[in-house]
C-alpha cells in the first residue's frame, strides 16, 4: 500500500513539473533598447490543432525610468497578413516597487496573444518594438535604459493540456 501510494506521489510529480512551454527565444541586449531596433522571433511550424498563448519576456534592472512600457507586436503571417497591436504593460505599482522576479534584475512575463491557432503552414514572425516617449513630447525615446533581454515564450493553452 506504501509503494503504491509512494508511486502515485512520484507520478503526480513529475506531471506537476511538465513544462507547458513549446518554444522560447530571447535576445540580449546592451542595457537598452534602441528606438530603431526591432527585434524578430520566428516561430517554427507547430501543431494547427492546438491552441496557444504568446508571452514577452521582459527584464529590467533600476535603470528603468518608467512604471509602464509600451510595445509594438506585430505577427507576421506565412502567407503575407500582418496583424499588428500596440500594446501597454505595467511595470511597478504606484509605490514604484518593481513587478515581477528577480532581485537585481527583475523578469516579467507578460500576456500577448490567448488561445491562437497558428492554421498556415510555414514560420510564423513576430516584430516587437517600444513604443515609449517622454512626457509631453512626441519624440520617442531613443535609448530605452534598462532593459537587459526580451524573449518570446510559446505554451500550450489551458485547453490543450
Amino acid at each position: 500500500m506504501i509503494r503504491k501510494a509512494f508511486f502515485f506521489l512520484f507520478a503526480a510529480l513529475l506531471m506537476s513539473c511538465q513544462s507547458n512551454e513549446i518554444h522560447s527565444d530571447f535576445v540580449t541586449l546592451p542595457n537598452h533598447w534602441s528606438l530603431e531596433q526591432n527585434l524578430e522571433f520566428i516561430i517554427p511550424e507547430i501543431d494547427s490543432l492546438t491552441n496557444y498563448n504568446i508571452f514577452f519576456t521582459v527584464r529590467n534592472t533600476n535603470e528603468f525610468k518608467f512604471s509602464n512600457l509600451f510595445l509594438i507586436a506585430a505577427i507576421h503571417f506565412p502567407n503575407g497578413k500582418v496583424v499588428q497591436d500596440t500594446l501597454e504593460y505595467q511595470m511597478a505599482n504606484p509605490d514604484g516597487t518593481w513587478l515581477g522576479t528577480g532581485n537585481r534584475v527583475k523578469e516579467n512575463k507578460l500576456w500577448y496573444k490567448e488561445n491562437i491557432r497558428f492554421f498556415e503552414e510555414g514560420n510564423y514572425r513576430i516584430k516587437l518594438r517600444h513604443a515609449m516617449r517622454n512626457n509631453a513630447s512626441i519624440m520617442g525615446v531613443n535609448k530605452l535604459e534598462g532593459i537587459t533581454d526580451v524573449g518570446i515564450i510559446i505554451e500550450k493553452s489551458q485547453a490543450d493540456r
